[in-house]
């Protein structure tokens, strides 16, 4: 084995063992000692790094690789230091123990994504280690807050101190390059090229407060509740991007099935648990999450409010709104919490060649194919505002049987470590290659 395979797992294990949970608020604990970790591997073997704190205990680590040829752009490698909380009580071992248990490591972050991070620093040690050099720069970043929007971590790096990414044009990070095995003969690699934009909207009505027990007409609470219903019960229409069409067109054939943009279901069937990371892909959705109204039960409330997570396709954005504006109804209006933007980057280029070759090198059974996400990373967030074309690309072979799309904030979260020593050959070729 190589250096990198023989101490990626090890490298995670040391990275799930800090509790980096991030909790939304600001009560957690932050990155800060998961970075230090990062920092020490790196000095370890003589590898200079930048700390980047944005609030106290909010860690960032970013180092640049000059590569062989200053005339090529750079690459952005970067992943999260943070993870979402995990309640112990409901898990089979302490889910910050790291244990390796059957061949697997098991605990929070172990594929959302302290793995990539190992493999990132695995890979990185051994190019130094062995004295060689990429072809182009490379600037590596273990960032943090990406579980709660990136606020400290991508989105203060960007606004604060854009020279770090001086040159590079492209990224790849999380929530791609996993397996699909069709049969032992095939397997897919999704690679994540898409992502739909999020619209967290407050929704308000205001009425006549009054009685309880009298006659009103200027209800608040009714026209929210009735505006919830129709947003709620929206049967909204297949809309297929260029990245979903050619998913489920590869897949299809893969499995040597036909594609019915009528009837997409017999392809999403073919998928299994992977269904949960596409299957909203497929079509805008709007989903109600929260209603608060009034004070007293005999107290009709003068406002009535509720929020709606919608999740939009790239280039339907206007398409979108225009729905829910009509769905409202007249004496509701909205209100933005968050909104963000959707993005689909064309699955070509030399960036995509390599990791198809990477890929197949690796694994001759490999075919690579685009998707697009439901939800939404720091690769597309703040980088795309630098003009970073940003692809999903961890690269593990998993087996056939495996439900990861269920370790991703799931209970009894863990990573094969062949998987890990698959991702970090896939991508020690990539990055000296590329």
């Amino acid at each position: 084995m190589t250096p990198a395979e023989n101490e990626v797992a090890d490298l995670c294990v040391e990275l799930i063992r800090v509790d980096s949970s991030n909790y939304g608020d600001g009560s957690g604990p932050g990155e800060r000692a998961a970075a230090e970790v990062v920092m020490a591997r790196l000095a370890e073997v003589g590898i200079e790094s930048t700390y980047i704190e944005s609030e106290p205990g909010r860690g960032n680590v970013i180092t640049r690789v000059e590569g062989t040829d200053p005339s090529l752009p750079a690459l952005l490698v970067h992943g999260h230091l943070d993870v979402v909380p995990a309640n112990a009580a409901d898990w089979t071992v302490d889910p910050f123990a790291g244990e390796v248990r059957d061949g697997y490591i098991w605990g929070r972050g172990a594929v959302d994504m302290k793995d990539m991070d190992a493999m990132m620093l695995a890979v990185l040690r051994q190019l130094k280690q062995e004295g060689r050099r990429p072809r182009r720069d490379l600037v590596f970043a273990w960032l943090a807050d990406e579980e709660a929007g990136g606020v400290y971590g991508a989105k203060y790096l960007t606004a604060h101190h854009p020279e770090l990414f001086e040159g590079v044009t492209e990224s790849i990070s999380e929530v791609g390059g996993y397996s699909l095995e069709v049969d032992p003969s095939l397997r897919l690699y999704l690679i994540e090229t898409a992502q739909k934009g999020l619209a967290w909207m407050k929704l308000v009505a205001d009425g006549t407060a009054g009685h309880g027990s009298m006659l009103n007409s200027d209800n608040a609470v009714t026209e929210i509740a009735q505006a919830v219903a129709r947003i709620g019960a929206h049967d909204w229409p297949l809309t297929y991007t260029p990245t979903v069409r050619r998913f489920l067109t590869e897949v299809a054939a893969a499995f040597g099935i036909p594609f019915d943009e009528d009837d997409p279901q017999p392809v999403l069937d073919k998928i299994g648990p992977l269904v949960r990371f596409v299957g909203a892909t497929l079509r805008h959705t709007a989903n109600p999450t929260q209603l608060d109204a009034g004070y007293k039960s005999n107290v009709i409330p003068g406002q009535a409010t509720a929020v709606v997570d919608g999740r939009f396709l790239p280039g339907f954005e206007e398409e979108f709104f225009k729905t829910v504006d009509g769905l409202l109804g007249p004496k509701v209006r909205r209100e933005f919490v968050h909104h963000d933007i959707a993005l689909e980057t064309s699955f070509d280029g030399a960036l995509v060649e390599s990791m198809i070759a990477a890929l197949k090198a690796e694994d001759p059974a490999a075919r690579a194919i685009p998707y697009c996400m439901s939800g939404g990373t720091d690769n597309k967030t703040f980088f795309a505002d630098l003009g970073v074309r940003g692809f999903g690309f961890v690269p593990l072979r998993l087996p056939a049987d495996m439900d990861f799309a269920s370790m991703f904030h799931g209970v009894d979260e863990r990573v094969p470590v062949d998987a890990l020593q698959f991702g970090v050959r896939v991508l020690d070729r990539l990055l000296l290659n590329y």
